[in-house]
């Protein structure tokens, strides 16, 4: 469920009363039955929050929403605001739900937002949801991919700030990322996927004009590795261009060497429709594209479209 406080609550009542979200699933929340009643009220719609034990216990029908309720949350806890209560919360959300898909429980895991300022404040200093399900499951390491409807992203570096990206991209993290994305898309139904890697300076260094050599030292020799084994990995290509080549179809998965360099441009074609895919774990995991938004979060203003759309790509991964 996210964050109690965000609006998570909110986004998880408007896709879970979406009919196209029952037809592809058997969504079940982990999270607040309470706190779910509270977000229907928000949203001025009727819903049946029925608190079921565990997943084979609940039950498809229309208007009901099934809920792992683990009650932590206090029935007066604010809207919008950064709680270290909420942030523990969101926490054993995530742990439960881990828990669930790796016995087999459930098939896929799809995560409302949680806020990192409360989730450090409740003592789990983790960068995010990635990180944090990394943990869980014992995975070394993962790649996020974004899903835009033109357009996927993955990224070699996400969560640090940008002169330690430039500094922990090397050839084997670069292949590595490659690899995993080629085989989701592969996964996914794409026999042949057309990767496009971006470079780290502006136009790609342009033959060392631009940068100290990166592109040559970091980039090339993963390129020439994944070609040899038959990966169809392009670059290195300006980041400038890479991803309108992308949305022309060019492309059908961009490689993003930093986390600006691929948020932005997904989030441009649109924040309401973006996905988040956690590439790498023994579990399927997707995520609404937008953050807790603590200054809508209990208007009602929130749009369900994205947590639709994870919904819809957690499903269909599942094949």
């Amino acid at each position: 469920m996210g964050d109690g406080a965000g609006v998570g609550p909110e986004v998880i009542v408007g896709a879970l009363l979406d009919e196209a979200t029952t037809r592809r699933c058997r969504p079940v929340v982990i999270g607040d039955a309470a706190r779910l009643r509270k977000a229907a009220d928000v949203l001025d719609v009727h819903a049946d929050v029925v608190a079921v034990d565990s997943v084979d216990d609940a039950v498809t029908a229309e208007g009901r929403i099934n809920v792992i309720d683990l009650g932590l949350l206090p029935a007066d806890l604010p809207w919008g605001t950064v709680s270290p209560v909420a942030g523990d919360a969101a926490y054993q959300y995530v742990r439960v739900a881990s828990e669930l898909a790796t016995s087999g429980a459930a098939q896929a895991i799809c995560t409302a937002p949680l806020n990192k300022e409360a989730l450090h404040a409740a003592g789990h200093v983790f960068p995010g949801h990635t990180e944090l399900l990394a943990h869980l499951t014992g995975t070394e390491e993962v790649s996020m991919m974004l899903a835009a409807p033109t357009m996927k992203v993955i990224h070699v570096t996400t969560h640090i700030g940008l002169v330690d990206a430039v500094a922990k991209i090397e050839p084997g993290l670069v292949e590595r990322t490659v690899r995993r994305g080629d085989r989701t898309l592969r996964d996914s139904g794409v026999q042949s996927p057309r990767i496009g890697v971006c470079g780290i300076n502006p136009h790609a260094g342009e033959n060392g004009l631009f940068g100290h050599g990166e592109e040559d030292e970091k980039i090339v020799p993963a390129l020439e590795v994944l070609r040899a084994d038959g990966i169809d990995a392009q670059g290195p290509l300006p980041a400038d261009t890479a991803f309108f080549l992308a949305t022309r179809g060019e492309y059908d998965l961009i490689v993003a060497m930093y986390h600006d360099q691929g948020h932005g441009p997904v989030k441009v074609l649109g924040i309401e429709t973006g996905v988040n895919i956690t590439v790498g774990l023994p579990v399927i995991r997707t995520s609404v594209d937008h953050g807790t938004a603590f200054d809508i979060a209990g208007t009602g203003k929130a749009s369900a479209d994205s947590m639709v759309e994870a919904l819809r790509q957690a499903a269909h991964l599942c094949g």
